[in-house]
Order: structure tokens, then sequence, then C-alpha cells
């Protein structure tokens, strides 16, 4: 267990071999800022080398899940006023990339938790999961374009490879929300459940999973996991450039403006 807790916006505690990791930033609805995202790729990188760790539970505390990049964090979204592209794109491509990596990589099989809202990056890092149980009135979505900025960050690489490519393509570039109960019925999660049941649901679950053979597990784990590395191979990089170049761009300080202020934005292509 020791080294699991160490951070402050990811919680890690081990218990007979599930490993539970929580995103921490409640007041927040645990939208990835601070050391967040480095935080979840450590413990992923550190579970992956942890014989102890048979299955891994990721939830949020509080009412969301996550409701994806903290757009009022300086520290996560560059001013494009002061930030030059070519160092957006070196500094912003390298994390999103070491993340979907890390879900990727680390061998033993993940439970997702989703409550409330899974926005953007937030919805990103839980359909990384393996097995996606979400509450009955959870939302899910993929809000990059509502803020300026191209779904690359593994939106593009998970979304098609849960739903059909005619399906994704809708929900990426209209930014729409998804329903608990009709995310299910899709194909973005397993199962849809009431919410006051998704605790006992997905720790019941990764408990399973945890006191199966861990080498069947790991090994089935890591065949299927070559369609999701294809996937990020193919399609990870080039979206990784293309959102880090909309992330200064004219068009993504307004979105963001807007959204503070509360109105309809006004963009002009740039």
């Amino acid at each position: 267990m020791s080294g699991y807790d160490r951070f402050s916006t990811v919680h890690g505690a081990l218990a007979d071999g599930v490993l539970t990791i929580t995103l921490n930033r409640p007041d927040r609805l645990n939208a990835v800022g601070g050391d967040m995202h480095d935080a979840l790729a450590a413990l992923l990188h550190q579970a992956a080398g942890d014989s102890a760790v048979r299955s891994i539970l990721l939830r949020g505390e509080g009412r969301a899940f996550c409701v994806g990049g903290d757009i009022k964090d300086k520290g996560f979204v560059p001013d494009p006023e002061t930030t030059s592209p070519g160092k957006t794109v070196a500094n912003f491509a390298r994390h999103p990339s070491e993340l979907v990596q890390a879900f990727i990589n680390v061998p033993q099989p993940i439970v997702c938790a989703v409550q409330g809202y899974a926005m953007g990056l937030g919805a990103t890092i839980a359909l990384l999961a393996d097995i996606v149980i979400v509450a009955e009135d959870a939302v899910l979505a993929d809000t990059h374009v509502a803020i300026g900025l191209v779904a690359g960050d593994g939106g593009a690489v998970v979304w098609p490879l849960n739903i059909s490519l005619t399906s994704a393509k809708y929900y990426l570039l209209t930014g729409d929300r998804v329903p608990g109960i009709e995310a299910a019925r899709i194909g973005l999660a397993h199962r849809a459940v009431p919410a006051d049941k998704l605790a006992e649901e997905t720790q019941g679950i990764a408990r399973r999973l945890a006191d199966l053979p861990p080498l069947a597990v790991q090994g089935t784990k890591k065949t299927l996991n070559r369609l999701l590395q294809n996937a990020a191979d193919a399609v990870l990089e080039t979206g990784l450039l293309y959102e880090a170049a909309t992330m200064v761009s004219v068009d993504h300080a307004e979105a963001v403006s807007a959204f503070s202020e509360k109105r309809k934005g006004k963009f002009v292509g740039r």
C-alpha cells in the first residue's frame, strides 16, 4: 500500500489485491488540474510493476467522475498571448500520450465507476478502462469542440473502438451528451446501474477479477489491448498535434472567455 497515496489530487489504496484509485478534486468536479494528470499516470505505472495488485478500481470522489481538463487552471491550458505554438505542441502533446500509454500498458484489468459527469478528457479516462460501469443518471460527452479544441487527447482513439465510427464522428464533432442508460445501450459502457448501486457493482467486479488466475486475466487483456494500441498508433499523434495547435487559437481563447462569462462565443476560424 505504501506510496499509492502520495499525491494530493489522486489517491490510491490497495486491499486484498484490488487497488482503488480515486480522482480527488471534488471541489472542481475532479477536473484534471494540479498534479492529477501526472499522478494518475504515475500510479498506473506503479501498479503495473506491483504483483500484489490483481485489479484496479478507478473512481471519482464527489458528484462527478471527471469533467475533463480544468480550463481555469493556467498550468493545464496555455495562454495563447504568452505561449508560442511550438512550445505548446512540445509541452502539451507529451502528457496525454503518456497517460493513454499508461492505461494501455498496465497489465491488471481496470474497472471504472462513472457517476455524474464524465466529460472531455474525463470521458477518455473512463473509456480507457477495461470495464466501464455507469450510473443510470451519469452523463458522458467529449466536449472538446465546445471550447474550440480538437478532440485529440484520446477521444478519437477510444470512442470509435466502443461504438461505430459513424456514431463516434457524430458525438466528437457535436459534443452531444450521452446519458448513462444510453451509453450502456450503444456500447460506451458495459452496464448502467442505479446510482446508489454503483459502488457495490464495481467493487464486486473488481473483487471477482482479483480472484481469477492473474496470468490468464492479464494475458487476455494484453492480447485485446493490441487493438487499442493499434488505434493509438494510428491517430493519437495526429490528434494531439491538432489539439495543441487549437490551444493557441483565437477561437479557443474566445471559447474559454465565453464559457467563463456564460455567453455565446463568436468564432472566426483562426
